[in-house]
């Protein structure tokens, strides 16, 4: 069976919390990417959050916060993790029922990597999975 190792994007682009919403929007657009995590500024590993692009709008710009406005205002804390021996099939499925779209991958505290519902569609090998996981959480956002 495949484990999430084996599909994440490893050594993704992070944040500290002392860096500001401006910071995290920018290293978005340059990584093209919509999830950056928030780790600890003194070992820049140990993972204390994550930030996503509907994270800036919603809790950020749209609540008229300026762009120099701490990551720690806008970040998500106490996020589900998975560690890099998850199977595909269990990260699918924690995906789905916490209708998240990208889940870190830790070891221990560390953050390793990130897995995004578009890294299972990608192989094709886990189509299915990722299908599924999508078809689930958008239910979930319509009831």
């Amino acid at each position: 069976m495949k484990t999430v190792k084996e599909v994440m994007t490893a050594h993704p682009v992070c944040v500290t919390l002392q860096d500001n919403i401006y910071e995290v929007a920018v290293k978005m657009r340059d990584a093209d990417t919509g999830v950056i995590p928030v780790v600890d500024s003194t070992d820049r590993e140990t993972l204390i959050g994550i930030i996503t692009d509907r994270d800036l709008v919603i809790r950020g710009y749209a609540q008229k916060h300026s762009g120099s406005t701490s990551v720690e205002t806008v970040m998500t804390k106490g996020i589900t993790a998975v560690s890099e021996s998850t199977s595909v099939d269990e990260a699918a499925d924690l995906m789905a029922s916490k209708q998240i779209r990208r889940i870190p991958v830790v070891n221990g505290k560390k953050l390793i990597g990130i897995v995004s519902l578009g890294d299972l569609a990608v192989k094709n090998i886990f189509a299915d999975e990722a299908a599924d996981a999508l078809t689930d959480i958008s239910h979930q956002h319509l009831h």
